[in-house]
């Protein structure tokens, strides 16, 4: 029976004061490293003292006859999440991008631990309603948003997932080159990357790109459909600069690589997980058949 039980599974990562203490070895060492520059490590270990308040207040919500797990951010790819799962993320709106891919279907509620610092347009369930909200997610029984996922496929069949976005472009942000196809138009481009984004993408990095060109491409987090935007394209007697930016819903964006090393595809901002792109190979970007349940209400 307490196999079969739902298990509550958080998942977080480092605050800013582990990352110091695990960069300089010491509290004593990051103190003293901040002081030099004039700051100060108790406004850091504020803020790791009231995430660790709520992810205890958070823990200590969850039914008595759950189960319960803890992942760090860097062991998703290792962690096996069971269709059982409720995941909760306590942290920034990123983590929840950053778990989205790896999971089928669990429901996620997200708590904010720090309001005033973070804007919580994933993680925005009030502590105080995550314990009914566990269980009516558990019971099928909550307000959920089906978001959208972008999907990266390459012709040898390895994929990757997003929540957010997907970048195709060269891994040192500069000049990549590749053939952008959309339906029967296609043409050689260079630029500084591409960005396939969702609808909960279109309010962050593909946002700053819509900002600074006035290329506008309206997305609703649920709606299934993607946005691409082309980041400062150069026109020469090789390239052209044509598709731009458009909105996509039953058409894939099709890009071949021009690039003989230096190509990349990441998601999500996780520039550490990413697929090669060489020249000759071919990627599909297209809405994916996995979308994230995030829990609104219970």
């Amino acid at each position: 029976m307490a196999t079969n039980s739902p298990r509550a599974v958080f998942v977080t990562r480092e605050t800013d004061y582990e990352l110091l203490i695990a960069r300089h070895a010491t509290r004593e060492q990051a103190r003293f490293f901040l002081a030099t520059r004039g700051q100060q490590i108790a406004e850091v270990e504020g803020r790791h003292d009231r995430f660790e308040a709520t992810l205890k207040a958070a823990r200590a919500a969850v039914p008595g006859d759950w189960r319960q797990a803890l992942v760090r951010r860097a062991d998703f790819d290792r962690f096996l999440f069971g269709p059982e799962d409720v995941i909760v993320a306590v942290g920034q709106d990123g983590l929840v991008a950053n778990v989205a891919k790896y999971l089928d279907g669990q429901p996620v509620l997200g708590v904010n631990p720090a309001p005033d610092l973070y804007d919580g347009v994933l993680v925005r369930l009030p502590l105080a309603a995550l314990g009914r909200s566990l269980v009516a997610s558990a019971q099928g029984d909550t307000a959920v948003e089906r978001r959208t996922m972008v999907e990266a496929r390459l012709d040898s069949g390895a994929t990757l997932l997003s929540l957010n976005e997907i970048f195709v472009g060269h891994r040192s942000h500069q000049s990549a080159r590749y053939r952008i196809g959309v339906g029967d138009t296609a043409e050689d481009q260079s630029s500084s990357g591409i960005i396939v984004a969702s609808g909960t993408g279109a309010t962050g990095w593909a946002r700053s790109i819509m900002l600074a060109t006035g290329n506008t491409v309206a997305l609703a987090p649920e709606e299934r459909a993607i946005g691409y935007f082309v980041r400062e394209p150069f026109p020469s007697v090789a390239t052209r600069t044509t598709l731009q930016a458009g909105k996509l819903t039953d058409t894939p964006l099709l890009v071949t690589s021009r690039m003989n090393d230096g190509g990349v595809i990441f998601a999500d901002g996780i520039e550490q997980d990413f697929l090669a792109f060489g020249w000759g190979e071919q990627v599909r970007i297209a809405t994916a058949a996995q979308t994230l349940r995030l829990v609104t209400a219970a």
